[in-house]
């Protein structure tokens, strides 16, 4: 049950989204999201510089047009070519409403905040008067992440997660599969899975040049460990972790590998080019078009996407009783032998329809909402 949207994509939800285009209005958005906590405000530091630019230009354009976004309120300065072309590229992409309200015209931070949170409140309560409607499974994009892995991870979690992902996508859905340098040591494997040659070349290429990356900056990842959560997790090496981490795809073929934050243009299993970062890796899934995020976690975080709904799984039951609050669904279970992981399977399958069609996410009843964009160049001006 969603928002059928003009480009004929699916929201699960209808949120009002408040969008600085520059760190300098990030205050406007805080006063807004403090004003009107029905919408949903994010702040972030972009960088101005030439290919680095239109790279989160494109990434901001998608998070904006993602389909749960019912309306995006964007916060400019008045003087950057970059706020009337993002305006545009939303527009054009979700032909959902979307508005510039800039400083230059409002005069004040002050007044530009109280501009926009008026605004704000009113297309709040009129989205929240549109009622849901009947949508196929098929029209979900579902992202899948791991953060504050264990060494149960692999067992419990992340497997039972796959299994979710393979039904889905025998229902026509789509699943993306990122943190690339957490699958060094398996790209092999994943490769095997490709639809065609083609598919396995991009997908060992994308694999192998995070790699690559890592030599370049003097690390070595093979047959180590670089993360001391993971270790303290009891996780021993970086192929352990891909090995747990490729679980989360199922067994599904990978259709397709696109680029952070690009849409996907087939249903599948699809790879998409991210970091490890849990924050930058939510924020290329919404700009892809992710609708829901599965996040599992061992050690147990928070985090989860301002705009698509993040389900939060324990792959123990201690992390799922000492964080309450935070975790959805506790695979503890399978390790205990209490659950089969086909069980665990159905539930977080339930789960995702559930929240498709309404259901709240702990994370989101928790108001955490977090947004960051990746700094692949230093800032040469401000």
């Amino acid at each position: 049950m969603g928002y059928r949207r003009p480009d004929g994509r699916v929201g699960v939800r209808n949120h009002t989204l408040v969008l600085p285009t520059s760190e300098l209005l990030n205050r406007v958005a805080e006063m807004v999201g403090d004003a009107v906590p029905a919408a949903v405000a994010v702040t972030h530091h972009p960088t101005s510089t030439g290919a680095v630019r239109d790279f989160q230009l494109r990434v901001l354009a998608g998070f904006a047009s993602n389909p749960n976004v019912g309306a995006a309120l964007l916060v400019g300065l008045g003087e950057d070519e970059l706020e009337v072309e993002l305006r545009e590229r939303v527009g054009a992409r979700s032909g959902a409403t979307v508005e510039l309200h800039t400083l230059r015209a409002a005069g004040s931070v002050e007044r530009l905040a109280a501009e926009v949170g008026e605004r704000a409140a009113e297309l709040c309560a009129s989205l929240a008067a549109v009622p849901r409607e009947p949508a196929p499974v098929s029209s979900l994009v579902v992202g899948t992440e791991c953060g504050g892995s264990d060494a149960f991870s692999g067992l419990s979690a992340n497997p039972a997660v796959g299994e979710a992902v393979d039904a889905l996508v025998a229902e026509g859905a789509t699943a993306l599969l990122c943190e690339l340098p957490e699958l060094i040591g398996a790209e092999h494997l994943l490769a095997r899975r490709a639809v065609s040659l083609s598919v396995a070349s991009q997908v060992m290429d994308a694999i192998l040049g995070w790699e690559r990356l890592v030599i370049e900056m003097g690390e070595d990842l093979r047959g180590a460990q670089p993360s001391p959560g993971n270790q303290a997790g009891g996780l021993t090496t970086v192929e352990e972790k891909a090995l747990g981490g490729l679980t989360k795809g199922g067994t599904s073929p990978v259709v397709e590998v696109v680029g952070y934050g690009e849409i996907p243009s087939r249903h599948g299993l699809v790879l998409m080019d991210t970091a490890g970062q849990d924050v930058e890796q939510l924020t290329a899934m919404a700009a892809g078009g992710a609708q829901v995020v599965v996040f599992t976690t061992g050690r147990g975080t928070p985090t989860a996407s301002p705009i698509a709904p993040t389900i939060k799984i324990s792959s123990n039951s201690v992390t799922a009783e000492r964080l309450a609050e935070h975790i959805d669904i506790d695979a503890g279970p399978i390790i205990e032998g209490a659950r089969t992981r086909s069980e665990i399977a159905s539930a977080i399958l339930a789960m995702i329809l559930a929240v498709a069609g309404g259901e709240i996410t702990r994370a989101e009843r928790c108001g955490q909402r977090d947004f960051a964009l990746p700094r692949t160049a230093p800032s040469l001006a401000g």
